[in-house]
């Protein structure tokens, strides 16, 4: 039977992440996942990230019933902007917004939620609670001016580069690997990326890894696409580094990448952090190439590193006019990821304006 995604054109257009934003969605850390060893810093980190995202755009918040009083209260007490901010109780195996959550797309008719299916990187992670997060949130009309659609495969957040123009950077370590939809081709997949995203060419990156990272090399760690054709990507200068080939691989992948109108891209290399390492000796992907634009702004995860302020001016350079904003996210590495890994934005438009209260179920 041939794949009916491959015959639909598409009515649907997944927008750049700099376009208008409403809402940042993130999900909070707590007893049950797997930040309990260092939850303290991890839910500071949270709510200073919180605070300063509600400068730029509003803030939703999954997070377990039994705390939604708890994160008000502690957000209050930081003189975060509660009325920008609203929390919603969902259960939820960790914290990965970017991964978890909808990837929300631009149709004729408005906005659509697109609900994929989750299976914690290929089935590595309990993720039975994280799949039921944006119909949680959908349900208690979180997205009050979007539609949900599900859709059954499985993609995450941070496996795709949109440049809101018929492009999409990705990686084939990912989204070809058997243990996500082993059931598809690569023609298959790419007929449902240009389906659901209203792609015209798919770049796919063969090269390119990071030591610690368990989602098969996601491409939101390895390279982002920027404004104006630029891409920011992860660099390794270290020849005795074991990133060292397959980042030079990658990176000439880059320089023969064109966008959907056949343009060139500029290429702008983040410098290399060298190895970061957890107290067991293991090594964290640490990566600046994590950042996440809020309208009119940029924030860039940072690990107290000398290269932190090199990283900064590059962000600078790809996104000028931008406030450029170091968030320190050294607590974020030790579990495998950063900034953008546990965010998620949500468009211009799909979300109510001003979200006049929060629901929550009281005990």
């Amino acid at each position: 039977m041939s794949d009916p995604y491959s015959s639909v054109p598409s009515a649907q257009r997944l927008p750049a992440e700099w376009e208008p934003q409403d809402a940042i969605l993130l999900t909070w850390p707590h007893q049950g996942t797997d930040w309990n060893w260092i939850l303290e810093e991890a839910t500071e980190l949270y709510e200073a990230l919180a605070t300063v995202i509600a400068d730029y755009a509003d803030v939703v918040i999954a997070v377990p019933q039994p705390l939604v009083e708890d994160v008000r209260e502690r957000l209050a007490a930081m003189d975060a902007p509660l009325d920008y901010i609203h929390i919603y109780p969902c259960d939820s195996n960790d914290t990965w917004a970017r991964d978890h959550g909808p990837i929300t797309v631009q149709t004729t008719k408005g906005f659509t939620l697109l609900d994929f299916t989750f299976n914690g990187w290929g089935n590595k992670f309990p993720h039975d609670l994280d799949n039921q997060i944006t119909r949680c949130l959908y349900e208690q009309q979180a997205f009050p001016l979007s539609d949900l659609v599900h859709q059954d495969w499985v993609l995450e957040g941070g496996s795709i580069e949109s440049d809101g123009r018929g492009t999409l950077l990705t990686t084939a370590s990912c989204l070809l690997n058997q243990n996500r939809n082993p059931q598809l081709s690569k023609a298959d997949i790419e007929a449902r990326l240009k389906t659901a995203f209203g792609v015209r060419k798919i770049n796919w990156l063969h090269h390119g890894y990071l030591a610690g990272d368990d989602t098969d090399s996601h491409i939101d760690t390895l390279a982002r696409l920027c404004p104006d054709n630029v891409i920011v990507y992860t660099a390794c200068d270290d020849e005795q580094d074991e990133h060292y080939a397959e980042l030079k691989q990658m990176e000439a992948e880059l320089r023969g990448f064109s966008d959907a109108d056949g343009q060139p891209y500029r290429l702008l290399p983040l410098p290399w952090p060298g190895p970061v390492m957890n107290e067991e000796g293991e090594r964290l992907p640490a990566t600046y190439a994590n950042f996440l634009i809020v309208n009119e702004a940029v924030l860039v995860p940072i690990y107290e590193l000398p290269t932190d302020e090199d990283a900064l001016e590059v962000i600078t350079q790809a996104f000028p006019g931008y406030d450029i904003l170091g968030i320190p996210c050294s607590v974020l590495i030790e579990q495998g990821g950063s900034l953008h890994c546990i965010t998620m934005q949500l468009p211009e438009g799909s979300v109510v304006e001003n979200i006049l209260e929060s629901v929550y179920v009281s005990e």
